[in-house]
């Protein structure tokens, strides 16, 4: 528990400061992933590859992510720093992490910005993993539904709040103006993420860890170590929540590529960041609504709910391929899905963790968000390979599979039990 948040007297405040960290890395994730990569790799990969390198690369990152994070967070519990357990990876990881991002910058080649993407990876998730668990280390059951609506409604901000500007810096990079605009691109990710550390480090007061007699070797040995008979709720959970994450990622990671290949747009970046911008506004309109009502109503209604919401919007792409304005209404529907799924999916998670081992836990679920999120990533060969059959083909394949992970996720999410009823 942290100095000044008791569980019984958990202020609005106290919200904010366990989840601006989220803020700061939604913030360098979205910008890299959605514009700041797919432009930048286009100096070193042939057109007609430009989707294969890039979920290739992600692909092998998110890998990273999921071995790191549960890592990082089952050292986390059983640390015993005399200022917590979880704020001294958030500031290693972030100093780090602000190391490695200039790279993405500086790359000469594909193979140098592959290795300074991996390290990236390596150093957020250190931070991430950790800070993943202040949720269910300070806040009553009864309140998670709240907390991680706002968890997610930071998110979902720090996902949007740099794609204006980062896109308009990174189209006049990709029209041959200059390297500056891409410097700037990297900096503006690289003020957030430090100012983000800082206030969390300097806001949230942690009692000093108890430690642990288990040897290093022995918690890193156990990281992934989960008995799949008393646990199925989570491993149903972990299922349902990959099934989501291939959906929402593929769209996010070739959204650019389709707006310029199929939908024709003369701007993809900032066709880009107005599709993710509407998709933020449908997030906002759906993010706090679900985790409030999550509380009361119980977990699967809205998480079910959220996920046939997101097969109406890619089917309906799927069939009006070329209407920029049926895209952009899309968008909102995708929005609305992931804001939903956001707030009620976490808040499943921290009702499902084993207590004394949250961070770990909730490291785990990475093996669903970043393992979700790298096998999106492998439908960029599978886009490249039929499109050169027919142009467009390979994109109406990836919606089609968006469309079957979002249906699929939903039904998986029915056969949790154990959280199915009211909880607050």
């Amino acid at each position: 528990m942290l100095d000044g948040m008791s569980k019984n007297h958990f202020r609005p405040l106290d919200y904010f400061k366990i989840t601006i960290f989220g803020f700061a890395i939604a913030a360098l994730w979205g910008s890299l992933h959605t514009i700041i990569l797919p432009l930048r790799l286009l100096d070193f990969v042939a057109e007609p590859e430009k989707n294969t390198y890039l979920g290739l690369l992600t692909f092998a990152g998110l890998i990273v992510a999921m071995v790191v994070q549960p890592i990082a967070g089952a050292i986390s519990d059983r640390s015993g720093f005399s200022w917590g357990r979880r704020r001294p990876y958030l500031l290693l990881g972030t100093v780090l992490a602000i190391i490695f991002l200039p790279g993405i910058g500086a790359a000469g080649s594909y193979l140098a910005i592959f290795i300074l993407y991996c390290l990236l990876q390596v150093s957020s998730n250190i931070a991430h993993g950790p800070y993943l668990a202040f949720i269910p280390d300070l806040v009553p059951q009864a309140k998670r539904g709240l907390a991680s609506g706002v968890k997610g409604l930071l998110e979902i901000l720090g996902g949007v709040a740099l794609l204006y500007p980062i896109a308009l810096f990174m189209d006049h990079y990709s029209a041959g103006k200059g390297d500056l605009w891409l410097w700037l691109a990297l900096a503006a990710l690289a003020f957030v993420l430090l100012a983000a550390m800082a206030l969390t480090v300097l806001a949230v007061k942690e009692k000093p860890g108890r430690g642990t007699q288990l040897p290093l070797r022995s918690a890193l040995s156990q990281s992934f170590k989960l008995d799949v008979r008393a646990k199925r709720d989570f491993i149903w959970f972990l299922f349902s929540r990959l099934l989501f994450f291939i959906a929402f990622i593929a769209v996010q990671t070739f959204a650019l590529y389709f707006l310029r290949d199929v939908v024709g747009v003369s701007s993809p970046a900032a066709a880009t960041a107005r599709f993710s911008i509407i998709a933020v506004l449908g997030m906002l309109a759906a993010v706090y609504p679900a985790g409030y009502i999550s509380d009361r109503l119980g977990r699967r209604p809205i998480a079910v709910g959220s996920g046939l919401i997101g097969a109406l919007g890619v089917g309906l792409i799927f069939f009006f391929p070329t209407s920029y304005l049926m895209i952009m209404l899309c968008g909102g529907l995708l929005g609305i899905s992931f804001g939903a799924f956001m707030s009620t999916n976490w808040a499943l998670a921290t009702d499902l963790v084993a207590k004394g081992e949250e961070a770990r836990y909730l490291g785990l679920t990475n093996l669903a968000t970043a393992g979700g999120g790298a096998l999106a990533r492998l439908i960029g060969p599978l886009i490249d390979f039929l499109n050169g059959y027919s142009p467009g083909l390979g994109y109406s394949a990836m919606f089609a599979i968006c469309f079957i992970c979002f249906v699929a996720g939903s039904v998986l999410l029915m056969k949790i039990k154990g959280v199915s009823t009211k909880v607050g």
